[in-house]
């Protein structure tokens, strides 16, 4: 099958949009359907790590980005009531040379993308439901059909209707909200608080959402999914004394919160298909991989996706050897990524008092002694398994 030159792909987020503008780079026609009537983010604030950046440089808006978020130079978390220091990454552990993460707001992201995206001249379909795929097209919850396309790219996320797959649906899940920026914490740090691993509050500086616009923080606090109905129905003045009782500093924060509404409850799950290519659509970001948000790596696994596909179409002359190097490009990294976040996330968000235990006494202080720095920061900044080093532009190769 030849090179694709028409492409629709569904969803319009992260993974969809940087994948839409490096198409159209390489002169494919795109087109990016969404349910929404207009296209807008979902959820909080987030790092972009080395590796995602250097994606985003590629699309063309590294350079905004970082002037719009935060510089990261550290992950920060201590135990309470023991004030002792159970998480210390800094990426110039890496040393010289290696770029920090940046914190951002998902709106600054999204907006980034998006104007990249209409600017390359990719064309939106939104109040478009899709719930399926067969031979090139798209099928609607309305009934519709789309035109037939060369390729189909689902990224949908995680609960994406093109690519079912067994979930294993994680029992902590979190608050988050975005809120201005107050003084008292590091403005170039991601700074969290623990009781054991069932409770935790995390602090995250996201720069601004616009130029102009005033500096924030996203807040976010560990929640089991069957605590959530009770929660929403619990006085807001307890639960800011439980969050206070855990880290007091964090009054100011909390001040902007005046309803439950004010924070948005996110879900978490492990899942990641064999193959990122499917009969009927290839599958990019959550809806081909998804996990916890313990080691930060969700967009940035996203806008890898997105950089490996578009690399490996314009290599391969032909549709199926793209599709092939496409997964060969991204297996391995992804399954490293799966595995650690499954190992990390039961130390800080878990019922185990015994796995808490273990990363206060244990782990903690083994990650301060050479070369656990190193490898932490590696892990953090998303450079396990050298990921960029098959992502460079190349020559073409194969086919007609």
């Amino acid at each position: 099958m030849p090179r694709p030159r028409d492409v629709a792909i569904a969803g319009c987020g992260v993974a969809g949009l940087a994948t839409a503008t490096l198409l159209r780079q390489q002169a494919i026609n795109v087109v990016i359907y969404d349910k929404l009537a207009t296209p807008q983010p979902l959820g909080s604030g987030l790092i972009l790590q080395p590796v995602g950046l250097y994606a985003l440089d590629r699309i063309g808006v590294g350079a905004e980005l970082r002037n719009l978020g935060a510089r990261i130079d550290r992950l920060y978390g201590k135990a309470v009531p023991s004030q002792r220091v159970v998480l210390d990454v800094r990426y110039d552990a890496l040393g010289a040379g290696t770029e920090h993460g940046v914190g951002v707001h998902r709106g600054a992201l999204f907006g980034s993308l998006f104007d990249a995206a209409r600017i390359a001249g990719v064309e939106f379909e939104a109040d478009n439901d899709v719930v399926g795929a067969d031979d090139g097209r798209l099928r609607f919850a309305d009934g519709r059909v789309s035109a037939k396309f060369d390729l189909v790219i689902d990224a949908l996320g995680a609960r994406s209707p093109l690519s079912r797959g067994p979930e294993r649906p994680l029992p902590y899940g979190a608050l988050w909200a975005n809120l201005n920026w107050t003084p008292g914490f590091d403005p170039h740090a991601l700074e969290q608080r623990y009781e054991k691993a069932r409770k935790m509050l995390g602090v995250l500086p996201i720069g601004r959402l616009g130029a102009g616009a005033p500096s924030q923080a996203a807040l976010f606090w560990s929640l089991k999914q069957q605590d959530r109905a009770p929660w929403a129905a619990q006085d807001l003045a307890e639960w800011k004394q439980e969050v206070l009782a855990l880290w007091p500093e964090a009054a100011p924060l909390l001040s902007q919160i005046q309803r439950h509404e004010d924070l948005v409850f996110a879900s978490y799950g492990h899942r990641t298909l064999r193959d990122p290519v499917s009969p009927h659509a290839v599958h990019v970001g959550d809806a081909w991989h998804c996990t916890s948000p313990q080691l930060g790596q969700g967009a940035n696994m996203a806008l890898l996706d997105a950089l490996a596909l578009a690399t490996a179409l314009a290599r391969q002359g032909n549709l199926e050897a793209a599709l092939g190097e496409y997964a060969r490009l991204r297996v391995w990294h992804i399954r490293a990524y799966q595995a650690a976040s499954y190992l990390f996330t039961p130390a800080y968000q878990s019922d185990s008092a015994a796995i808490a235990r273990l990363r206060d006494r244990i782990v903690a202080p083994l990650s301060r002694l050479w070369p656990g720095p190193q490898i932490l920061a590696a892990l953090v900044a998303g450079l396990w398994g050298a990921p960029l080093s098959a992502l460079k532009p190349g020559p073409k190769r194969g086919g007609p």
